[in-house]
């Protein structure tokens, strides 16, 4: 199961602007990330990848015509496998025809709620299990590091799946049903299945810093706050392993807060600082690498 940030789809939803508060509204920063991780996982939602309906029916047919070669209907068959493909033709004929076609999506939420100090202590817990053998102890305390929302989408490989209903409309020409069957079974069970990774804490980092310019003027005091809070959330992210390809570096972004922070408690005129904290968050959020797994379920 492949596992990255690489598509338009979620390219989009990493840089949809997440507005979570009224201007006229100082919320406190554990409200805002409250806000932030919500809005998040409703974006999330709304930018699950499209369902190929083409694809569906044409993946019920094929599970038809496996019922109609167990029940001795290799005519049925047949014509429920040219069903098939046919629900494929239009995708099959287009110039850029896609490799993977979505079928099914599944979403969830991981959200360890705790600060960057917490992941610490509980990272030294799993080393101190570790060390005295309590394997399972620590794996259970290892699932609970993550801050993530997950969006799986479950795929149909056009490379090889019109292929394999061609090959059993073939055996069943043939007359070779069971032939017929283990290619039907193979290409209903062979799904590739990429996950996209949100990570929380830089989600919640982003909003943080820009509701903190909103209110930098009139409302100094709260917006250091959040500009802390932000810090705490990226060294949060950076300790649950969330990393990017990004050239931007957690240390260019805390440096970048830092000097945010200087700004304005000095002159406060950190408007251009604001702006490009908030592009180079952005920039980093949308290239998270989380781990790969096999290529196919």
């Amino acid at each position: 199961m492949k596992r990255g940030l690489i598509s338009i789809f979620v390219s989009s939803l990493l840089f949809s602007s997440i507005s979570v508060a009224d201007e006229n509204v100082t919320l406190t920063s554990k409200q805002v990330t409250e806000n932030a991780t919500r809005e998040a996982t409703a974006d999330a939602k709304s930018h699950q990848a499209k369902l190929v309906e083409e694809a569906i029916t044409s993946l019920k047919l094929s599970a038809k015509a496996l019922v109609e070669l167990n029940h001795n209907k290799p005519d049925e068959a047949k014509k429920s496998i040219e069903l098939a493909l046919g629900k494929l033709e239009t995708i099959l004929s287009t110039e850029n025809a896609p490799k993977l076609l979505p079928v099914d999506n599944r979403m969830v939420v991981k959200n360890f709620a705790g600060s960057a100090d917490d992941v610490e202590k509980m990272v030294n817990l799993v080393k101190e299990l570790l060390d005295k053998g309590k394997v399972q102890e620590a794996g259970e305390l290892l699932i609970s590091l993550q801050s993530e929302i997950d969006i799986v989408v479950v795929n149909l490989p056009l490379a090889s799946y019109p292929d394999a209903l061609k090959l059993a409309s073939k055996y069943i020409l043939q007359k070779e049903y069971i032939k017929a069957k283990r290619v039907l079974e193979l290409a209903l069970s062979t799904f590739t299945e990429v996950e996209y990774i949100i990570p929380i804490p830089v989600v919640n980092a982003t909003e943080l810093v820009s509701t903190a310019s909103k209110i930098a003027k009139d409302n100094k005091e709260q917006a250091l706050k959040h500009l802390v809070y932000a810090s705490d959330e990226l060294d949060k992210a950076e300790k649950l392993g969330y990393i990017s390809s990004s050239d931007v570096t957690y240390k260019q972004l805390h440096e970048l807060i830092e000097k945010t922070e200087k700004e304005i408690k000095g002159p406060n005129k950190a408007e251009k600082l604001f702006s490009e904290l908030i592009e180079k968050l952005q920039e980093f959020k949308s290239k998270i690498l989380p781990a790969e797994k096999g290529d196919s379920k």
